[in-house]
């Protein structure tokens, strides 16, 4: 492989990873969206778009997030998420309940086979998705103060 931010892999050798090693990928991809819309999207410190990233990347964000995309999946994309959220890690965050987790595994698997797949344009559909969902969620949290 020569592009590591485009990998060109077979059908065959994405279908072999494992639902965690999706989620690793996933993860990644998922962290760097993450980033790179928060540097994109606002005046404020490094410390502050450090802040905010944890506010999206953390288990329970994503779990919500992952909720909140669910319903839109294509079929082929809903059973890559079941294989994330069947996963079973052997550790768990500290800050996060194991249903949390499983769901926030299943959207990182989700990322990581669209990365790999090269389905960038869906990617950033559903990263609009999840923004989306974290807004709703503020507001809605920011009323209820």
């Amino acid at each position: 492989m020569e592009d590591f931010l485009k990998p060109k892999l077979s059908m065959d050798a994405i279908k072999g990873f494992s639902a965690l090693g999706l989620a690793y990928i996933g993860d990644g991809a998922f962290e760097l969206m993450a980033r790179t819309y928060l540097a994109a999207n606002g005046d404020v410190t490094s410390y502050g778009m450090h802040k905010n990233a944890i506010d999206i990347v953390r288990a329970g964000a994503q779990a919500n997030a992952a909720r909140f995309i669910k319903a839109v999946l294509t079929d082929e994309e809903l059973s890559v998420f079941m294989r994330g959220r069947n996963a079973k890690p052997k550790t768990l965050p500290k800050h996060a309940d194991r249903a949390d987790y499983a769901y926030a595994t299943a959207l990182e698997a989700l990322f990581g086979w669209l990365f790999l797949n090269g389905k960038t344009e869906r990617m950033n559909e559903l990263f609009r998705l999840v923004i989306e969902a974290n807004l709703k969620k503020a507001v809605i949290e920011e009323c209820t103060d």
